[in-house]
């Protein structure tokens, strides 16, 4: 964690505010929250717009941040595989209108090999993060002991692995074939939870978890993502005591505590 030097006349150090920004394929919500994690302004939430070039989604981020308290650093999570702030891919920002619209050739280029973490920081001007939102969800809610596997139920599928509160290097394995060519993340992303209604996609969910668990052994597993909260009772009841139903609003909570949790 970042702090301030501290004369004996100071008085008590004030608490170090951070942007938190989670990008999602949907829509684009910040907040600023203090050392504790208590927001100190109202989620501010906007439809993720499209087409999106990096630029404009700096400019999104430098948008939002500008309605909300002054921040002396900011968290960012977006989908896709993040390396030390480059975004490797990422699977909604290279598409015309969204998830599961056409991929723009020119777009893939634009956002292949991109230093986000350096072109916020530089419009934000504070020391900034970027990381996979999956990463930053996980953040606000392990236990930061033992093995720890946090999936988020949205768009798609996001992943994140924590050993000890370690963050583990990352791995798009949602983008893995399940079966007869689906993905994981097709599999039980937001267009089939639709298709199929809650319950029927809540067993889907059950056959995801229940296949991971020999590959992972986890001590704790967390469900979170928006439709974390639409499994259904006998879903929940099979899951098992090792598996942990989170709130969406951990990813927020996340933009403090990965500056603790994550690697340099």
């Amino acid at each position: 964690m970042l702090t301030r030097p501290l004369c004996p006349d100071d008085g008590p150090v004030p608490d170090l505010m951070t942007l938190a920004v989670d990008c999602g394929g949907g829509g684009i919500k910040a907040t600023v929250l203090d050392d504790a994690g208590t927001a100190h302004a109202d989620p501010v939430r906007v439809p993720t717009p499209y087409p999106l070039p990096p630029d404009l989604l700096v400019d999104t981020v430098a948008d939002i941040a500008a309605a909300l308290p002054r921040a002396e650093r900011a968290t960012v999570g977006l989908p896709g595989m993040i390396r030390h702030g480059v975004v490797v891919h990422t699977p909604h920002y290279v598409t015309r209108s969204g998830p599961r619209s056409r991929v723009d050739p020119d777009l893939v280029d634009r956002w292949r090999n991109v230093d986000l973490r350096a072109a916020l920081h530089a419009r934000l001007d504070v020391p900034t993060l970027v990381l996979n939102d999956a990463e930053l969800h996980g953040a606000g809610v392990v236990a930061g002991s033992g093995v720890e596997l946090v999936l988020t139920l949205g768009t798609g599928l996001g992943s994140a692995l924590f050993d000890g509160g370690r963050l583990a290097p990352h791995l798009e394995w949602s983008r893995a074939p399940l079966r007869r060519g689906t993905t994981y993340d097709q599999y039980v992303g937001e267009p089939e939870r639709r298709r199929l209604g809650n319950g029927l996609w809540s067993r889907r969910v059950v056959t995801v978890v229940e296949g991971l668990r020999p590959v992972f052994w986890w001590d704790r597993l967390y469900l979170g993502g928006g439709n974390s909260r639409c499994l259904g009772p006998a879903a929940l009841a099979r899951l098992g005591d090792d598996v942990v139903v989170v709130p969406n609003t951990a990813a927020l909570v996340g933009g403090v505590r990965a500056w603790d949790l994550a690697e340099g």
